[in-house]
């Protein structure tokens, strides 16, 4: 199987779209039978996360869960050392991929233009080629004019 690394490029700077579209992502990798383990900065990251992945989509929710709590969903929310029972889809929605991302089947980021995290990504990004993920870039800033 081909490891595979999405990067989402978007036009907004804050981090409220990069989390916003981070659940358009997890909605999407959800209807494809995707287990998905988001990996944060820190707990107010993933208490964020948690709380906005339970308005979203507005007519209903993601199933998830924050790791070390119950019952398990498809979308695990972890930090630090945190990890989920699967292997298959790894989304950073921190700056600095950690090394166990490597072991995941697939990675995916939301890349917003803010400077620190533009260089940030463009660090994952290298890392993941040199690690053999087939790289896939997809630029929303053409999809949002």
């Amino acid at each position: 199987m081909t490891r595979r690394a999405d990067f989402y490029l978007l036009s907004q700077a804050d981090e409220e779209s990069r989390m916003r579209f981070l659940c358009r992502v997890c909605e999407k990798a959800l209807q494809q039978k995707h287990r998905i383990y988001i990996y944060t900065e820190d707990k107010a990251q993933a208490e964020y996360l948690d709380r906005l992945l339970w308005s979203f989509p507005e007519d209903s929710f993601l199933p998830h869960h924050l790791m070390g709590s119950e019952p398990c969903a498809p979308i695990s929310i972890g930090q630090g050392d945190q990890r989920p029972m699967h292997l298959d889809l790894f989304f950073n929605a921190g700056n600095t991929l950690p090394a166990f991302a490597f072991d995941f089947d697939r990675i995916a980021e939301v890349v917003i233009q803010d400077p620190a995290s533009l260089n940030a990504s463009r660090q994952n990004f290298v890392r993941c080629r040199e690690q053999g993920y087939e790289m896939h870039w997809t630029d929303m800033r053409q999809h949002s004019r």
